[in-house]
């Protein structure tokens, strides 16, 4: 009887050497006359010890890592395949305290299911969420949604049941269903372990979509720099059209523009139009994807889909704090000692993340500041890390939590240099269809120029530039970014002296 290896085709995990791993594993059992089945599952999210090689023991699977191609033949000479001792053992995988500490609710199969098989995902408790979403009339299955408190993971957190309301509420003949998978945001990689790692669960979370609203297509918008995704989603697809029924789902490649995460933006390059925002009204919601009702939303929340309708409104709704409801899978990147995605309910404290689960800088050197919610995110002080991680708490202090992502700094930082960047990126990334943004950001890099190199009296033009973007922008790509810059003008004035 063979005994069943797990090695990650994450593309974390294949950047620090998975395949070649994989192929050893297969190699040295050959030579050895053993049999064995090897899976190529998604990443646990423990960057720091991958490859993460995990073997199918009689109760738990068991970890060894970090695996490299030298460690194999001795993980073979230690039985490893049966238990035996290993310098690289961590034990169950389930019982590592990284894990152990998570509520894992959208990410509950990553690692644990063959992203490639229809048949493991449904064994794995995959598909109750569409079976008894089948089972309802479109106006419960929204109405449930609505209840659980589901809000959008993709940054702006608008309640998905009012969304999804007010599309099936419109008359139309054709709507559409859009997952936004342009993840862009630095320190963000939640959406891409999903995608790679659990296909399905993204296909059932927009099903069940179609059927709250009366849509029978829907499309995944995926970053260009997602090739793995792109992959493990159309792999998905050729094997899971029967299971969706009359849903179709059709996979389209962005060209990498930063801005086509902004919604609008998204659909006119689905339309085959260069991706420049649209101005609202009309919402997407009553006039989306060419001119028709049309659902947007990410990965993570149509992840979060299945769950709710599964388990139950009240499972869901019981985690998290105040108006935020349910779990996040937040990313730690940076300089931090234990990078990866950490799913939690809303209401930890962010110090709790950043130290519990992080472990601190990876330099050694003290925390000064972390940026939440990618690069239009606000840079956070020390004397912040005790904000609880919630809608609410983090725009009480003039920040968001975005889509999860948190990059930290040590006390090495210069957060001047951070906030020219951010202007910078503005410039670049700009669609270029309004003044404030567009013009705005390339002034402003020029303004951090000369604040830096001695013209302090230029800060209070810094900040009337600033706030002419605020609130003269059409999106948020122009709004948000001096976030970031008037974060590093509040708690770090010193950098710009």
């Amino acid at each position: 009887m063979s005994v069943t290896v797990y090695v990650p085709s994450d593309a974390a995990a294949l950047a620090l050497g998975a395949d070649a791993v994989a192929l050893a594993i297969a190699g040295e059992a050959r030579r050895r006359g053993i049999a064995i089945k090897l899976v190529r599952n998604g990443s646990r999210g423990l960057f720091w010890l991958e490859p993460l090689v995990e073997v199918a023991g009689s109760r738990d699977r068991l970890a060894f890592g970090p695996v490299t191609v030298a460690d194999v033949a001795s993980l073979f000479d230690a039985d490893f395949l049966n238990g035996g001792a290993h310098p690289l053992s961590l034990g169950p995988t389930a019982a590592i305290p990284y894990l152990f500490m998570q509520r894992r609710i959208t990410t509950r199969r990553v690692g644990l299911v063959d992203p490639a098989s229809l048949a493991d995902y449904l064994a794995q408790g995959g598909g109750v969420g569409l079976q008894a979403a089948r089972g309802l009339a479109a106006a419960e299955i929204v109405q449930r949604i609505t209840d659980s408190g589901l809000r959008g993971r993709g940054g702006a957190a608008f309640p998905t049941g009012i969304k999804w309301k007010t599309v099936l509420d419109a008359v139309a003949d054709r709507k559409y269903i859009v997952c936004n998978a342009d993840e862009g945001d630095s320190g963000t990689f939640s959406d891409r372990m999903l995608m790679e790692g659990d296909p399905f669960q993204l296909l059932e979370g927009m099903a069940i979509a179609g059927l709250a609203v009366g849509a029978r297509q829907g499309f995944i918008y995926v970053r260009s720099e997602y090739p793995h995704a792109v992959a493990a989603l159309k792999a998905a697809l050729d094997s899971a059209q029967d299971w969706l029924g009359d849903f179709r789902i059709d996979v389209r490649k962005g060209a990498g523009s930063y801005v086509c995460g902004e919604e609008t933006a998204m659909l006119e390059s689905l339309e085959g139009k260069r991706g420049i925002v649209r101005a609202k009204p009309p919402l997407p919601a009553i006039s989306g994807l060419f001119g028709q009702p049309t659902v947007i939303n990410n990965v993570i929340t149509f992840g979060s889909v299945p769950d709710i309708l599964g388990q139950g409104v009240d499972a869901y709704r019981d985690l998290g704090c105040g108006r935020s409801r349910g779990t996040l899978p937040f990313q730690l990147a940076g300089n931090i000692r234990f990078g990866g995605l950490v799913e939690v309910p809303f209401g930890l404290k962010l110090r709790d993340l950043l130290y519990d689960f992080g472990g601190g800088s990876r330099s050694g050197r003290p925390l000064r500041a972390v940026q939440v919610g990618g690069p239009l995110g606000a840079y956070l002080p020390e004397s912040q890390f005790d904000t609880l991680l919630d809608y609410e708490s983090f725009a009480a202090i003039g920040a968001g939590l975005g889509h999860g992502g948190i990059v930290a700094f040590d006390d090495t930082v210069d957060l001047a240099k951070q906030a020219r960047y951010a202007m910078k990126f503005c410039a670049i990334e700009s669609c270029g269809k309004c003044t404030p943004c567009r013009i705005g950001s390339t002034r402003g890099v020029e303004v951090i120029d000369r604040i830096r190199a001695g013209q302090v009296e230029q800060i209070t033009l810094l900040r009337e530039l600033c706030d002419t973007m605020i609130h003269g922008s059409l999106c948020a790509m122009g709004s948000m970014t001096p976030y970031p810059v008037l974060s590093a003008l509040n708690h770090f004035p010193e950098d710009f002296a």
